[in-house]
């Protein structure tokens, strides 16, 4: 049986795709315990920053919100998000992690309203705030969720942050920074990219426990699958230490 659970290895394959010397926008909850993590492994140049200003924090613990004193901790700069935002803008942010009640196959992800009609939607959610920005504007932006055939659909209702739009080259004719976009889907039962091309969600690993047929299942859409598949390397001692014993002690994210 594995000695860690889902969200386990979610924040510990998000952590290794942050190198050392990358810059990382991120929220609180799990995208900020994936970042910690980083910094506290393989990454210690890795310099975070939050929407509300803070820049480069070496973080004491788990803060509970992007304007948290604490993710001003031993900062290079307590600056605004304008500040941020505009330092996106100008191409000096390499990841960020978005989350969102649905995501379709080319990336796009809804934070906004399940239904129809806009004014009278069957479910409401608190929107793009920060997202569309950083969606748009930083290079890779990344996911961590988990999946079922209701999160991830072959038609969302509203696009609140843009991934590859309708597919192609539609992101950029849009006008959107060229290179940036989606970049990993990362979910309880895989590890997901993009084609090149069609820019259509591809399978690149399959994480411990599940199968092709699961992965599928549990998609609203047809899948693309790498040509080899990798098996996910499951959670390391070490990272499962740090991550419990230094990130989130309290378990606020280990323990949903």
């Amino acid at each position: 049986m594995a000695d860690y659970n889902p969200m386990e290895l979610m924040i510990c394959v998000a952590a290794r795709n942050l190198e050392d010397g990358a810059t990382v926008v991120v929220g609180t909850g799990a995208p900020c315990a994936a970042a910690m993590l980083a910094q506290k492994t393989h990454s210690p140049n890795l310099c975070i920053m939050f929407e509300a200003g803070g820049i480069a924090p070496i973080l004491p613990s788990m803060p509970i919100s992007v304007g948290d004193s604490r993710t001003f901790h031993r900062a290079i700069l307590a600056s605004s998000m304008p500040d941020v935002m505009e330092t996106c803008q100008r191409g000096m942010v390499d990841y960020t992690f978005l989350g969102g009640a649905q995501i379709d196959m080319y990336g796009n992800i809804n934070s906004t309203m399940i239904g129809d009609d806009h004014a009278k939607p069957k479910v409401r959610f608190p929107g793009s705030g920060g997202a569309n920005d950083l969606a748009s504007l930083c290079w890779r932006t990344m996911m961590m969720t988990p999946q079922d055939a209701k999160r991830f659909t072959d038609k969302i209702n509203f696009i609140t942050s843009p991934g590859y739009l309708q597919g192609g080259n539609t992101r950029y004719e849009a006008g959107l920074p060229k290179g940036t976009g989606p970049y990993r889907i990362i979910t309880n039962m895989a590890i997901m990219g993009f084609d090149e091309e069609t820019k259509w969600m591809k399978v690149l690993n399959v994480n411990p426990g599940y199968s092709r047929k699961d992965i599928q299942d549990n998609c609203g859409f047809e899948l693309k699958w790498a040509d080899k598949l990798v098996d996910t390397d499951p959670p390391h001692a070490d990272e499962l230490r740090i991550l419990r014993e230094e990130v989130d002690p309290h378990r606020y994210i280990i323990g949903r």
